[in-house]
This record gives C-alpha cells, structure tokens and sequence, in this order.
C-alpha cells in the first residue's frame, strides 16, 4: 500500500477506466464537459472516478502559481 505521501499511486487502481468509459482517445485530455457529466452519473465508480480525475486535475495548478 502507498505511504500516506503518495496516496495517489494507492488511489488510482485502474489507470486509463475513466477515459475508456467516457470514449476518450488515449494521450488526449478528458474534456471539462464530459468530466462534468461523468460526476453526475448515476454509476457510483463513475461517479467517484470523475471526483477524482478533478481533484487531481486541480492538485497541477497549485505547484505551478507558487
């Protein structure tokens, strides 16, 4: 299991399903709509996955405007 430092690596169990199941190209940015969407699934792994990719999204930008 990840340390509590890398929570990430432990959080992401199937790198890629997220993108597979909203048809989204491999190597392309999932796009903000369809990311929308997706967190107001009624799939609760979709929907938890969605939450995610948004945390993570938002995680980049704090590093870059310090």
């Amino acid at each position: 299991m990840a340390s509590k430092r890398n929570w990430i690596k432990g959080a992401i169990k199937h790198p890629g399903a997220l993108r597979k199941s909203l048809h989204v190209k491999e190597g392309e940015r999932i796009p903000a709509s369809k990311l929308n969407k997706a967190a107001h699934s009624r799939n609760p792994k979709l929907r938890r996955r969605a939450a995610l990719a948004k945390t993570l999204r938002r995680l980049g930008r704090g590093r870059r405007s310090r």
